[in-house]
């Protein structure tokens, strides 16, 4: 903490990069149904324009003049800003970044402009079958509430907001105990320090607004379908998991793993090599901090859905009927070590890891620990877990496709 500011440092001496990040605890699952959309349209609008910089083209020339990449994210829970460049420039990086955060003016005619760049950004989503089928696949799972919506909102919510709307929603929830400031890179932690101080001065101190529990909603086997006329049908089988911090989340990283970390994992091998259905296959798993959901995605002929969903619960029930043999499941280990060590290359990456770790886990959990639990995984453990988890109950199918036989899909859709 730094004057109540929470602040995480990870210094990478050898780094020749350093990556800034400010993050907020807000996304579309704090917003009110009016409000849909607002948390991202609040992102694309801090780079309109700050008190010290009162253009969007002030602020991009001020990044691109450090040679910097940067962006913003908006999740269901949180909104960050970011900017990465050569580490000679972390002070003027974060000076940057702080005050799009801290500072930020928004105008009428940005505003207006900014509804067809993110109306055009939603048509951009609906011409996409894989982002369609997750909005499918969430709606269904969840109902109409913030974690069963699009994160982008849609285009009656996104054209209604007026630049009053922009500003109370910030100083409801840009404040600093909903905030973190984030640096990993080669840092001078004393000047880092100076600086985030300066930087975040005026940070309101008003309090952190919480967001509603999810609701669970959906309790039964059901297929769910949405025409468009596409090649390929897209397709998620899922079910409930765990949230985050939950301890099963480490063995249903290494199911995942078994299931499609690979060319040699099971579904890639059963959907791809045996039976030529897919180009893609994979397993997801997606925590958020009171509910999670565990999936397998593909895209296949329109045709060959039930093929494709046969071979995925076929491959559920293995998990819960044998246990995975002591070779398979050391290759899988491997597999997810070299990942995660992979994925620690970059100062960005290494600052992603550990604000997942922050703000969702509320640890700073050494990578290598992740590690060790992934090798104390055993084939048991895997199996009750399974047998736990792969129920009939919250099984869903989603589906977007130009055609799907919902009764016969029903009928396949059960352990």
């Amino acid at each position: 903490m730094l004057n109540g500011l929470k602040v995480i440092l990870v210094e990478m001496p050898n780094s020749p990069t350093t990556t800034v990040e400010v993050l907020t605890e807000t996304g579309s699952k704090y917003e009110t149904k009016k409000e849909a959309g607002l948390s991202h349209f609040l992102e694309h609008m801090c780079f309109k324009g700050t008190k010290q910089r009162p253009s969007a083209l002030a602020v991009s020339k001020a990044l691109d003049e450090l040679g910097a990449i940067s962006n913003a994210y908006t999740s269901t829970e949180v909104t960050a800003y970011w900017a990465k460049a050569s580490f000679e420039h972390t002070l003027k990086m974060l000076d940057i970044i702080s005050d799009i955060y801290v500072n930020p003016i928004f105008k009428k005619e940005d505003l207006e402009k900014e509804k067809g760049v993110i109306t055009e950004e939603i048509n951009m989503y609906k011409d996409q079958p894989q982002m369609i089928v997750g909005e499918v696949f969430d709606l269904a799972m969840h109902g109409n509430q913030p974690a069963g919506l699009p994160v982008i909102g849609n285009k009656k919510s996104v054209n209604s907001f007026k630049v009053e709307d922009f500003y109370k929603y910030r100083a409801k929830h840009y404040v600093l105990g909903a905030t973190t400031v984030m640096i990993a890179g080669r840092i001078n932690e004393r000047e880092v320090l100076e600086a985030i101080k300066r930087g975040f001065s005026k940070i309101s101190r008003d309090k952190k607004y919480n967001k509603k529990k999810t609701k669970i909603v959906h309790r039964a086997p059901r297929v769910v379908y949405k025409y468009k006329d596409t090649d390929q049908a897209h397709i998620i089988v899922g079910l409930r998991s765990f949230p985050y911090g939950d301890q099963h989340n480490i063995v249903l990283k290494v199911i995942k793993g078994v299931l499609s970390s690979g060319m040699s994992s099971r579904l890639f091998h059963k959907l791809r090599e045996e039976l030529g259905i897919c180009y893609y296959v994979r397993a997801l798993n997606s925590p958020s901090t009171d509910h999670g959901e565990f999936g397998i995605a593909s895209g296949v002929d329109p045709k060959r859905i039930d093929h494709a969903v046969k071979a995925i619960m076929s491959e559920l029930r293995r998990l819960k009927e044998e246990p995975v043999p002591l070779e398979e499941l050391k290759k899988v280990k491997t597999s997810l070590i070299s990942k995660i060590r992979m994925s620690l290359e970059t100062s960005e990456k290494v600052l992603d890891y550990f604000a997942t770790r922050a703000i969702f886990y509320r640890d700073l959990k050494d990578p290598k620990e992740i590690e060790e639990d992934i090798l104390a995984v055993t084939p048991k453990d895997i199996q009750n877990l399974a047998k736990q988890i792969f129920k009939n109950k919250d099984l869903l199918l989603a589906i977007v496709s130009k055609n799907a036989n919902k009764l016969k899909l029903q009928k396949i859709l059960k352990f």
